[in-house]
Protein backbone atom coordinates (compact mmCIF):
# COMPACT_ATOMS: atom_id res chain seq x y z
CA UNK A 1 0.00 0.00 0.00
CA UNK A 2 1.42 3.26 -0.68
CA UNK A 3 1.30 6.52 1.16
CA UNK A 4 -0.21 9.84 -0.01
CA UNK A 5 2.80 12.00 -1.89
CA UNK A 6 4.69 14.12 -0.08
CA UNK A 7 3.95 17.72 -0.85
CA UNK A 8 7.22 19.52 -2.71
CA UNK A 9 7.08 23.00 -0.48
CA UNK A 10 7.05 26.16 -2.32
CA UNK A 11 10.87 28.07 -3.36
CA UNK A 12 11.87 30.19 -0.62
CA UNK A 13 11.00 34.28 -1.11
CA UNK A 14 13.72 35.88 -2.47
CA UNK A 15 11.11 39.08 -2.57
CA UNK A 16 8.64 39.93 0.30
CA UNK A 17 6.50 42.84 0.14
CA UNK A 18 4.33 43.61 3.32
CA UNK A 19 1.96 46.16 2.74
CA UNK A 20 5.04 48.08 1.31
CA UNK A 21 4.55 51.77 -0.28
CA UNK A 22 6.00 54.74 -0.20
CA UNK A 23 4.66 58.25 -0.56
CA UNK A 24 6.98 61.56 -0.68
CA UNK A 25 6.47 64.39 1.64
CA UNK A 26 4.91 67.38 0.13
CA UNK A 27 2.70 69.73 0.28
CA UNK A 28 0.79 67.96 -1.11
CA UNK A 29 2.07 64.37 -0.44
CA UNK A 30 2.53 62.14 -3.20
CA UNK A 31 1.84 58.34 -2.65
CA UNK A 32 4.04 56.79 -5.32
CA UNK A 33 3.11 53.32 -4.39
CA UNK A 34 0.42 52.87 -2.36
CA UNK A 35 1.13 49.70 0.52
CA UNK A 36 0.99 46.45 -1.21
CA UNK A 37 1.61 42.69 -0.95
CA UNK A 38 4.00 40.73 -3.30
CA UNK A 39 6.06 37.72 -3.00
CA UNK A 40 8.37 36.47 -5.76
CA UNK A 41 9.66 33.02 -4.74
CA UNK A 42 13.37 31.64 -6.00
CA UNK A 43 13.74 30.51 -9.01
CA UNK A 44 10.47 33.03 -10.72
CA UNK A 45 10.83 35.18 -13.64
CA UNK A 46 8.51 37.72 -12.96
CA UNK A 47 7.31 41.17 -14.92
CA UNK A 48 6.04 44.30 -13.32
CA UNK A 49 4.14 46.00 -16.12
CA UNK A 50 2.82 49.38 -16.61
CA UNK A 51 3.01 52.34 -18.98
CA UNK A 52 4.74 55.84 -18.21
CA UNK A 53 4.15 57.59 -15.13
CA UNK A 54 2.43 53.94 -13.38
CA UNK A 55 4.86 53.65 -10.61
CA UNK A 56 7.42 51.06 -11.86
CA UNK A 57 10.39 53.25 -11.38
CA UNK A 58 9.69 53.58 -7.67
CA UNK A 59 8.76 49.78 -7.43
CA UNK A 60 12.05 49.30 -8.52
CA UNK A 61 13.82 51.60 -6.37
CA UNK A 62 12.59 49.85 -3.17
CA UNK A 63 12.93 46.21 -5.02
CA UNK A 64 16.46 47.33 -5.70
CA UNK A 65 17.20 48.68 -2.40
CA UNK A 66 17.78 52.46 -3.45
CA UNK A 67 14.97 53.73 -1.68
CA UNK A 68 13.51 52.58 1.36
CA UNK A 69 9.51 52.64 1.76
CA UNK A 70 7.88 54.56 3.71
CA UNK A 71 5.09 51.84 4.73
CA UNK A 72 5.44 48.34 5.41
CA UNK A 73 8.24 45.72 5.62
CA UNK A 74 10.51 44.89 3.04
CA UNK A 75 12.25 41.00 3.08
CA UNK A 76 14.97 39.81 0.66
CA UNK A 77 15.86 37.04 1.39
CA UNK A 78 14.25 37.36 5.06
CA UNK A 79 16.33 39.68 5.67
CA UNK A 80 14.31 42.70 7.02
CA UNK A 81 15.52 45.59 5.11
CA UNK A 82 14.04 48.22 6.97
CA UNK A 83 16.37 47.51 10.47
CA UNK A 84 19.54 47.60 8.45
CA UNK A 85 21.94 50.69 8.43
CA UNK A 86 22.77 52.54 5.18
CA UNK A 87 26.08 50.93 5.08
CA UNK A 88 24.31 47.45 5.88
CA UNK A 89 21.81 47.72 3.22
CA UNK A 90 24.39 49.11 0.45
CA UNK A 91 26.50 45.94 1.34
CA UNK A 92 23.32 43.54 1.15
CA UNK A 93 22.20 45.19 -2.73
CA UNK A 94 25.71 44.48 -3.74
CA UNK A 95 25.69 41.13 -3.02
CA UNK A 96 22.16 40.12 -3.41
CA UNK A 97 20.85 42.20 -6.50
CA UNK A 98 22.19 41.97 -9.73
CA UNK A 99 20.86 44.98 -12.13
CA UNK A 100 20.25 45.24 -15.76
CA UNK A 101 19.50 48.83 -16.90
CA UNK A 102 17.91 50.03 -20.50
CA UNK A 103 21.19 51.83 -20.80
CA UNK A 104 24.31 49.40 -20.60
CA UNK A 105 26.15 51.76 -18.49
CA UNK A 106 29.75 50.16 -19.71
CA UNK A 107 32.99 51.83 -19.77
CA UNK A 108 33.55 52.96 -23.34
CA UNK A 109 37.81 52.50 -23.18
CA UNK A 110 37.74 49.43 -20.60
CA UNK A 111 37.05 45.51 -22.43
CA UNK A 112 34.25 43.47 -21.63
CA UNK A 113 36.29 41.63 -18.96
CA UNK A 114 37.04 44.59 -17.46
CA UNK A 115 33.88 45.99 -17.10
CA UNK A 116 32.25 42.82 -16.06
CA UNK A 117 35.24 42.72 -13.22
CA UNK A 118 34.53 45.72 -11.67
CA UNK A 119 31.40 44.70 -10.38
CA UNK A 120 34.03 42.43 -8.05
CA UNK A 121 35.91 45.50 -6.75
CA UNK A 122 33.55 46.60 -4.31
CA UNK A 123 32.23 42.91 -2.71
CA UNK A 124 35.12 41.47 -1.38
CA UNK A 125 36.49 39.43 -4.22
CA UNK A 126 40.35 39.08 -4.16
CA UNK A 127 42.33 40.98 -7.40
CA UNK A 128 43.27 37.67 -8.19
CA UNK A 129 39.80 35.69 -8.44
CA UNK A 130 38.17 38.61 -10.50
CA UNK A 131 39.68 37.73 -13.63
CA UNK A 132 38.41 33.89 -13.97
CA UNK A 133 35.34 34.84 -12.44
CA UNK A 134 34.63 37.74 -14.90
CA UNK A 135 35.73 35.10 -18.03
CA UNK A 136 33.22 32.18 -16.45
CA UNK A 137 30.24 35.48 -16.00
CA UNK A 138 30.96 36.18 -19.71
CA UNK A 139 31.10 32.08 -20.93
CA UNK A 140 27.54 32.26 -19.55
CA UNK A 141 26.14 34.51 -21.57
CA UNK A 142 27.75 33.52 -24.80
CA UNK A 143 30.47 36.20 -24.96
CA UNK A 144 33.42 34.03 -23.88
CA UNK A 145 35.20 34.99 -27.10
CA UNK A 146 35.01 38.92 -27.01
CA UNK A 147 36.11 39.02 -23.36
CA UNK A 148 38.90 41.56 -25.24
CA UNK A 149 36.50 43.43 -27.31
CA UNK A 150 35.88 46.72 -26.33
CA UNK A 151 31.96 48.35 -26.09
CA UNK A 152 32.70 50.35 -28.83
CA UNK A 153 33.06 47.60 -31.12
CA UNK A 154 30.01 45.43 -29.97
CA UNK A 155 26.49 45.09 -31.14
CA UNK A 156 23.41 46.47 -29.19
CA UNK A 157 22.90 42.85 -27.86
CA UNK A 158 26.08 42.06 -27.30
CA UNK A 159 26.89 45.33 -24.99
CA UNK A 160 23.84 44.42 -23.08
CA UNK A 161 25.09 40.71 -22.34
CA UNK A 162 28.13 42.38 -21.17
CA UNK A 163 25.59 43.89 -19.15
CA UNK A 164 24.15 41.02 -18.01
CA UNK A 165 27.63 39.09 -17.30
CA UNK A 166 28.48 42.24 -14.83
CA UNK A 167 25.31 41.40 -13.26
CA UNK A 168 25.66 38.46 -12.72
CA UNK A 169 29.46 38.07 -11.96
CA UNK A 170 28.45 38.61 -8.25
CA UNK A 171 26.22 35.86 -8.09
CA UNK A 172 22.96 37.26 -7.25
CA UNK A 173 19.86 35.81 -5.73
CA UNK A 174 17.40 38.37 -8.05
CA UNK A 175 18.29 39.74 -11.35
CA UNK A 176 16.72 42.97 -11.26
CA UNK A 177 16.04 44.21 -14.93
CA UNK A 178 14.72 47.65 -15.89
CA UNK A 179 13.50 47.89 -19.75
CA UNK A 180 16.11 45.43 -20.59
CA UNK A 181 15.58 45.77 -24.28
CA UNK A 182 14.47 49.71 -24.64
CA UNK A 183 17.54 50.41 -26.45
CA UNK A 184 18.19 46.96 -28.63
CA UNK A 185 16.49 46.33 -32.04
CA UNK A 186 14.23 43.69 -32.58
CA UNK A 187 16.58 40.83 -33.14
CA UNK A 188 18.76 41.75 -30.40
CA UNK A 189 15.81 41.73 -27.92
CA UNK A 190 14.78 38.77 -28.85
CA UNK A 191 18.48 37.21 -28.07
CA UNK A 192 18.42 39.21 -24.77
CA UNK A 193 15.47 37.62 -24.08
CA UNK A 194 15.71 34.31 -24.65
CA UNK A 195 19.26 35.24 -22.42
CA UNK A 196 16.87 36.02 -19.46
CA UNK A 197 14.85 32.41 -20.00
CA UNK A 198 17.77 30.77 -20.13
CA UNK A 199 18.96 32.19 -17.04
CA UNK A 200 15.56 31.61 -15.47
CA UNK A 201 15.47 27.61 -16.45
CA UNK A 202 19.22 27.53 -14.78
CA UNK A 203 17.50 28.60 -11.58
CA UNK A 204 18.27 32.30 -11.69
CA UNK A 205 15.28 34.31 -10.14
CA UNK A 206 14.31 37.02 -12.88
CA UNK A 207 12.35 40.08 -12.12
CA UNK A 208 11.59 42.65 -15.31
CA UNK A 209 9.96 45.97 -15.49
CA UNK A 210 8.84 47.12 -18.35
CA UNK A 211 5.99 48.65 -20.39
CA UNK A 212 6.70 46.65 -23.48
CA UNK A 213 3.75 43.48 -23.48
CA UNK A 214 5.83 41.63 -26.14
CA UNK A 215 8.34 41.69 -23.16
CA UNK A 216 6.26 40.16 -20.10
CA UNK A 217 5.20 38.13 -22.58
CA UNK A 218 8.49 36.27 -21.51
CA UNK A 219 8.00 35.96 -18.52
CA UNK A 220 6.65 32.92 -16.62
CA UNK A 221 4.17 35.52 -14.18
CA UNK A 222 3.07 38.94 -14.51
CA UNK A 223 2.08 41.88 -12.33
CA UNK A 224 0.82 45.38 -13.43
CA UNK A 225 1.13 48.16 -11.91
CA UNK A 226 -1.11 51.07 -12.52
CA UNK A 227 -1.60 55.02 -11.12
CA UNK A 228 0.92 53.44 -7.79
CA UNK A 229 -1.26 50.29 -7.24
CA UNK A 230 -0.15 46.72 -7.95
CA UNK A 231 -3.62 45.55 -9.62
CA UNK A 232 -2.79 41.95 -10.60
CA UNK A 233 -0.91 39.28 -10.82
CA UNK A 234 -1.14 35.95 -12.94
CA UNK A 235 0.55 33.83 -15.48
CA UNK A 236 1.97 35.38 -18.45
CA UNK A 237 0.36 34.70 -21.42
CA UNK A 238 1.02 35.70 -25.26
CA UNK A 239 -2.55 37.22 -25.18
CA UNK A 240 -1.08 40.12 -23.40
CA UNK A 241 1.40 41.23 -26.34
CA UNK A 242 -2.01 41.46 -28.74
Amino acid sequence: MTGSPTAVPAPEPVIEFRRVGLTYPGPPPVEALRPCDLTVRRGEFVAVVGPSGSGKSTFLNIAGLLDAPTDGMYLLDGIDTGTLRDADRTALRGRRIGFVFQSFHLLPQRSALENVMLALVYNGTSRRERPERARRALEQVGLGHRVDALPTRMSGGERQRVAVARALVTRPSLLLCDEPTGNLDTANADSVLALLEQLHEDGMTVLVITHDPLVAARAKRTVTIRDGVLSSSGPATREVAR
